[in-house]
């Protein structure tokens, strides 16, 4: 064996071993947070945010140290399919949708949700031509970068479209399509490049709408600018599911697909060497709810137990990572 197999394989081996033992710990606060679905969650300052969701709802807000949820300020419209990105204090919601199914209308604003002062704010508007939710939206230097997604809710629509937000300007850059289009999934950045795992094409104009998931996974490098699809697909596609960026790996959480029950898995992704591993499964199987990290701790937060709109839950679980890194 050469040495370069060698220690992959011994990386490989160390990093089963540091997840053997970990598993997801349900939390009881005290009151739980309110049923929702199709939302997005973000952590500032050590605190997590629940944001969105089908119905206008407030926001809630997870202290650790505490145990405790705190209702904040009521959405400016109804917001839901999107993922929330942190930006320095603010929160930034680009790529949502708003109505109801199956035909849900694409929100044509970024906006801002800033803790410190517990207010919304309207943000720069989105060109018509290029609106569209239940995408992905990851941050880099200052600039929102926004992939995939459907101009049409459920209906139709499903596009592979980047565009780029660049926040100090205001102004907006499309850039190449992606190899795969695929909405109702979240993007990741790990060293400049923009990650798209998971997610479905959603087209129920043609009673397509769980069943159409994409395996494949795409990835963009911000500064060569190209796309390219990794070798190996995610090992359970699945759409819906919360994704996160941990110390150089993408975590894929929960999910729906074409089955009666919510997915548990949980599956990480190695975007150098492009392996995919295993976490724990939740305890309750769950999609379209709000996961973050705060530390290396990752929580996620209410969801549907089953596909499509039903069984929304209020529960809270904690997987505390271990510091797993890509290289």
């Amino acid at each position: 064996m050469t040495r370069i197999p060698f220690i992959t394989a011994l990386l490989s081996l160390t990093t089963a071993l540091a997840v053997s033992g970990l598993s997801w710990v349900t939390l009881t606060p005290e009151q739980p947070c309110t049923k929702r679905h199709e939302a997005s969650a973000a952590s500032v300052d050590g605190i997590l945010y629940l944001l969105g969701g089908r119905r206008k709802m407030n926001v809630e807000a997870y202290d650790p140290a505490a145990n405790t949820w705190t209702k904040k300020a009521m959405v400016p419209m109804e917001l839901h399919h999107f993922a929330a990105v942190t930006v320095g204090q603010k929160i930034a919601i680009l790529g949502a949708l708003t109505g109801g199914y199956p035909k849900e209308t694409p929100v044509p604003h970024l906006w801002w949700y800033e803790p410190a002062t517990d207010q919304w704010t309207q943000g720069p508007e989105i060109p018509e031509g290029r609106r569209r939710g239940a995408a992905g939206c990851v941050l880099s230097e200052d600039k929102l970068y926004l992939v995939g997604g459907n101009t049409d809710g459920h209906w139709s629509g499903f596009v592979p479209w980047l565009d780029c937000l660049d926040l100090k300007t205001g102004t907006w850059t499309q850039l190449p399509d992606a190899p795969h289009a695929r909405d109702h999934f979240q993007a990741a950045l790990v060293d400049g490049k923009i990650i798209a795992a998971g997610g479905r094409r959603t087209h129920a104009a043609e009673k397509h709408v769980f069943d159409l998931t994409v395996a494949e996974v795409d990835l963009y490098d911000i500064a060569k600018g190209t796309w390219s699809t990794m070798q190996k697909p995610i090992p359970t596609p699945r759409a819906g599911a919360p994704t996160i960026t941990h110390r150089g790996r993408v975590i894929v959480a929960g999910g729906e697909s074409n089955r009666p029950g919510a997915h548990a898995e949980v599956e990480s992704l190695n975007p150098i060497t492009g392996e995919w591993l295993s976490l724990p499964n939740m305890n309750q199987g769950r999609h379209s709810g709000g996961a973050a990290l705060i530390g290396d701790d990752l929580y996620f937060a209410a969801g549907c137990s089953a596909k499509g709109g039903g069984k929304e839950e209020t529960t809270l679980e904690r997987l505390s990572l271990p510091p797993l890194q890509s290289k």
